[in-house]
């Protein structure tokens, strides 16, 4: 039996080594998240845009992952890739915080009236977490996505502000549809996270770095690769459009438009360094969560050993 069974840790036991995990995990890799957004929003240049006296800017328009990275950085430098990030580490802490603990919180519950827990309990549970989590910190998710798509520098309160002239206090929440229908993608990473963890590793009392990583990224590879389309419509909703560009009310709308004018392709655009991000961070997520959790379990049975050695004195 693994240290972490012996002791069971309280909801924000899992909550705080999971935000902490991933901020770690985040601040590592986000230039990736930099590039796959601006990826996912830009407009795809066609002929007909050539043809109606459209200029294609070839310093705004990325043919891919490596061609994004070279032209940010030749254009505003190396901290041009970090626009938005204290933003996105307060969302990301705020999310996962959220997470994790409404996660820990519904499974404890639940397996104290149902033990054997099924994948298909596991994914109902991660979707219920994961949509209580959206809808206190998605605001915070619009601001940093305006961050990140905008040439403009502006802080997170002055962005905040700008969000809320335009579209009203409900602008904060837009895209929350989209949101809400993607809590199966935490539920399937950590769903099938768990079942691959009982499976694989079943008779390992306490996972390494490396089963942790390994783990981590598989999960939340296959949740990436079904979700994506609706990543792509959620961050087109929470960009600033630029001039001329398509303003959508609705997630469907954008699939539709994504569709119609991109075909199948552009509901995947940007999905190499989405899944890359995705795989990077969770699986260092993970690895950072499992061993933050350990510490804490110590700490409960450090604590509990020397409140017993205070009775025993007494």
């Amino acid at each position: 039996m693994s240290l972490s069974k012996e002791v069971t840790l309280p909801p924000w036991g899992y909550a705080l080594s999971g935000a902490t995990g991933a901020i770690l995990a985040n601040t590592l890799v986000y230039p990736l998240d930099i590039i796959k957004t601006k990826l996912q929003v830009q407009k795809k240049f066609s002929l007909s845009d050539a043809e109606n006296g459209v200029v294609k800017r070839d310093d705004d328009y990325y043919e891919g992952t490596f061609d994004a990275f070279l032209k940010i950085y030749r254009k505003r430098g190396i901290f041009a890739l970090y626009d938005g990030l204290p933003g996105a580490i307060l969302g990301v802490a705020s999310t996962n915080f959220a997470y994790f603990y409404w996660y820990g919180f519904l499974r404890s519950s639940y397996q104290k009236k149902i033990p054997n827990m099924s994948i298909t309990s596991e994914l109902v549970i991660g979707a219920a977490a994961g949509a209580l989590a959206q809808i206190f910190t998605i605001p915070v998710s619009v601001v940093t996505t305006r961050q990140q798509t905008s040439n403009d520098v502006s802080g997170l309160f002055q962005t905040g502000k700008e969000v809320v002239e335009e579209d009203g206090i409900a602008g904060l929440w837009r895209g929350l549809k989209a949101s809400l229908v993607l809590v199966i993608n935490p539920a399937i990473t950590y769903g099938t996270y768990q079942r691959f963890r009982d499976l694989l590793f079943q008779h390992k009392a306490q996972l390494s770095v490396y089963d942790s990583f390994f783990l981590g990224a598989l999960s939340k590879a296959m949740a990436t690769i079904v979700t994506q389309p609706l990543i792509v419509s959620k961050v087109m909703l929470q960009s600033k459009p630029k001039p001329g560009d398509t303003r959508h009310s609705s997630f469907v709308e954008a699939l539709v438009y994504l569709t119609k004018h991109e075909g199948i392709q552009g509901l995947f655009k940007g999905i190499g360094p989405q899944i890359s991000k995705g795989i990077l961070v969770q699986g260092l997520l993970f690895m950072f969560k499992d061993q933050i959790e350990l510490l804490i379990v110590l700490l409960f049975r450090f604590v509990r050993a020397s409140r017993k050695r205070v009775i025993l004195v007494k």
